[in-house]
């Protein structure tokens, strides 16, 4: 069984190598790597702040080059509370990923525990993500359904 822990500003370049190895997993190689920098910034900035609405929980790689084998990134929105979330509290997971040769191994599964802790921890009681077919027995297995809420998006 792999240990999570929670990622340090430290791990942001290798967050952003393996949110691009999701990007690639999922949509194809991408040649593009313009937005790497400005992503190693924001999360190295987001993740100084212990209490802040946004963490990731990794898992290391093991043996001589260390580095991150896996993580799950994760936010915590806060809108208007209604009935069944008073407090307006949801959170969101994204970049799930993990290298393909430390696949198979509980990587994943162990940062999602570890994530889905955090979010149970600050009260969160409704967590969102979007899976790929190869994601979806994990996260099905943690308890999450298929939603019927069409999903909508504006790009300006």
């Amino acid at each position: 069984m792999s240990l999570a822990r929670r990622a340090t500003p430290e791990d942001a370049e290798e967050l952003v190598r393996l949110r691009k190895v999701m990007q690639d997993s999922c949509h194809g190689p991408n040649p593009d790597v313009s937005w790497q920098p400005a992503a190693a910034a924001t999360l190295r900035a987001r993740l100084s702040d212990p209490a802040g609405t946004l963490t990731a929980y990794v898992v290391e790689r093991p043996g001589p080059g260390g580095g991150l084998a896996a993580c799950a990134v994760g936010t915590i929105e806060y809108r208007l509370g209604g009935p069944g979330n008073p407090e307006g509290t949801s959170g969101y997971v994204f970049s799930v990923a993990t290298d393909e040769d430390m696949r198979r191994r509980g990587c994943s599964r162990a940062c999602m525990e570890g994530l889905l802790g955090w979010f149970r921890e600050r009260g969160v009681r409704r967590i969102d993500l979007r899976a790929s077919s190869e994601g979806e027995p994990l996260y099905t297995s943690l308890g999450f359904v298929r939603t019927s809420d069409p999903a909508m998006r504006l790009s300006l």
